[in-house]
């Protein structure tokens, strides 16, 4: 998604094809990349319940399984809890990537 502009420039400034790519590409595509990704995480996270402490059985599904024996909906509010303790940072990290990102291709200092 870099313009192939940016690799003719640094190659007319004097930059090997190496160096070009090491110092004007990929450092571009680096900042491009970095925030779509963290969001499919988040997502796979979200959509499969990532986090799986308690063996083989998925968190939630443990959770049901021990609320349908006893009656007791301590079990789900925990996996809702460690559900959030997990996506609400990995969020506001995303967001903050995102931010410094936007900042950096406006010229910002922050």
């Amino acid at each position: 998604s870099i313009h192939p502009s940016q690799e003719r420039a640094a190659r007319a400034l004097g930059l090997t094809r190496f160096q070009a790519l090491r110092y004007v590409v990929v450092p571009q595509a680096f900042r491009r990349v970095i925030p779509p990704l963290l969001n499919d995480f988040i997502g796979l996270q979200k959509d499969t319940a990532l986090v799986s402490i308690l063996g083989v059985v998925e968190t939630f599904k443990q959770a049901q399984i021990l609320k349908a024996a006893s009656f007791n909906f301590t079990p789900l509010m925990t996996t809702a809890l460690i559900f959030l303790i997990i996506t609400i940072p990995m969020t506001r990290l995303v967001d903050r990537l995102a931010a410094k990102d936007r900042n950096a291709q406006l010229g910002g200092t922050r």
